[in-house]
């Protein structure tokens, strides 16, 4: 970590955690990046070390008739991954049937939006270097839920990056990969937009551009098949 507080923009703390993933010397990384806010982040990351950049995008799972109170999440990948609090399931009257169908609904909706980032199929990431990447970590439930999917995925090693979060909550995600690069860890914390200059909401047209520009190096890249 350093002692850096705030960024101007994505843009400028995807340079300075380049920085920071570059100093590991990695092998043949790819970089996810949690869309929308983490893309122009794992850009910066993935253009300095010339490595492929793919969005993992991760849908709740929520409870019956309350769907903001999630249950677990789906994980997006070649073999999209399932985080189920099965505690959590059984005292909301979550039944396998209703997970099931959840599943199916939430597979749909990342096809439909894969289709419209245009990114192909998922990476197989079993054997790689796994850098998960977003904007920032406020409470982590997207991260964590992503963390636990790609735990499964065969991925020789995982890396989670990210430009700031809340120090209370990075020991649980020490647990949850091989190692964690969080450049600053401002107190108090309050939200991530707190701590850039601009923290505009990132659109999808953006996150169109930013993956084609992206897809030069990644076609040249040889372990996607």
């Amino acid at each position: 970590m350093t002692a850096r507080s705030g960024f101007a923009d994505r843009k400028d703390a995807g340079a300075a955690l380049a920085q920071a993933v570059a100093a590991l010397d990695l092998k043949d990384p790819v970089i996810l990046a949690l869309p929308r806010g983490g893309v122009p982040v794992g850009f910066e990351v993935a253009k300095a070390l010339g490595a492929p950049l793919d969005i993992l995008m991760v849908r709740k799972i929520g409870a019956p008739g309350h769907e903001e109170y999630g249950i677990g999440a789906l994980v997006d990948g070649a073999s999209p991954q399932i985080v189920i609090d099965e505690a959590m399931a059984g005292m909301v009257g979550a039944d396998r049937d209703y997970i099931d169908m959840q599943i199916a609904r939430q597979l749909a909706e990342i096809e439909r939006r894969r289709a419209l980032y245009r990114t192909g199929p998922p990476m197989a990431l079993a054997g790689r270097t796994v850098v998960l990447v977003d904007d920032g970590i406020a409470t982590g439930g997207t991260v964590r839920a992503a963390l636990k999917g790609l735990a499964k995925v065969g991925a020789s090693r995982i890396i989670l990056a990210v430009p700031l979060a809340p120090a209370d909550v990075l020991p649980e995600f020490r647990e949850l990969c091989d190692e964690v690069i969080c450049l600053a860890t401002p107190s108090p914390f309050h939200a991530v937009g707190m701590h850039y200059r601009k923290f505009d909401q990132t659109e999808d047209d953006e996150v169109i551009h930013l993956l084609d520009a992206a897809r030069a190096w990644r076609e040249t890249d040889t372990h996607l098949e």
